[in-house]
């Protein structure tokens, strides 16, 4: 059986990635293809654990090298849990964050060495590395906005919607930096559009880069 693809959704809060994850695995089942929706950090039981210390802010006042650690560890376990084993089966995974996260959350905007992100995501994701990902870009304010208005009422905003609207601009753009930096890899799909709009650009991306078959012609 081919190997599956790896396609991961990135962006701010409030971007409508959790939405998309769900609407894009539908559409790829419709269309006979076996398609399975993830989320970092979690996806596997140990990585669902850290994912609540995580966000929690728990660990926080250890600093964004820490975070960067815990969000390696529970990568690792999401990885040879879920994600190796899914793709080896031929298998689309469609993940809600993955690398690209730890690069701007922990790298861009909190200023963690680079060459240590380098190191960590070297010896945690090796060779398995996204296919294609989908970055979906909407102003940080539109974005915090949604994020508040999708929050019940009794609920804490998590430990990243809390940070100023600054620290969110600068999460813009270092998403938008790597996409130009890697765009074989990366597209940009407006997120301020509606969400069936957004959706079917999406596949457009994905039936174009992944689905449709090239021509082996010279």
């Amino acid at each position: 059986m081919n190997a599956g693809f790896l396609i991961t959704l990135e962006g701010g809060e409030g971007v409508g990635k959790s939405t998309q994850v769900r609407r894009l695995v539908a559409r790829l089942e419709a269309a006979g293809r076996r398609a399975l929706a993830t989320r970092e950090p979690g996806g596997s039981a140990k990585a669902e654990a850290i994912r609540g210390l995580l966000l929690s802010g728990a660990v926080a006042p250890f600093g964004p090298a820490a975070e960067a650690l815990l969000f390696a560890a529970a990568r690792v376990d999401h990885l040879d849990r879920l994600i190796r084993p899914a793709l080896a089966q031929g298998t689309i995974v469609v993940s809600d964050r993955f690398i690209d996260s730890t690069r701007v959350y922990q790298g861009i905007d909190r200023r963690v060495e680079p060459r240590f992100l380098v190191a960590l995501e070297t010896v945690t994701v090796g060779a398995t590395r996204p296919d294609l990902t989908i970055i979906l870009d909407l102003p940080s304010a539109v974005g915090l906005a949604r994020a508040a208005a999708r929050r019940a009422p009794s609920a804490i905003p998590d430990r990243f919607e809390r940070e100023a609207l600054a620290f969110h601009d600068g999460l813009r753009r270092g998403f938008l930096t790597i996409a130009a930096a890697e765009p074989d890899r990366c597209a940009v799909v407006d997120a301020e559009a509606s969400a069936d709009e957004a959706a079917e650009r999406i596949w457009r991306v994905v039936e174009t880069r992944l689905l449709t078959p090239r021509s082996s012609a010279p």
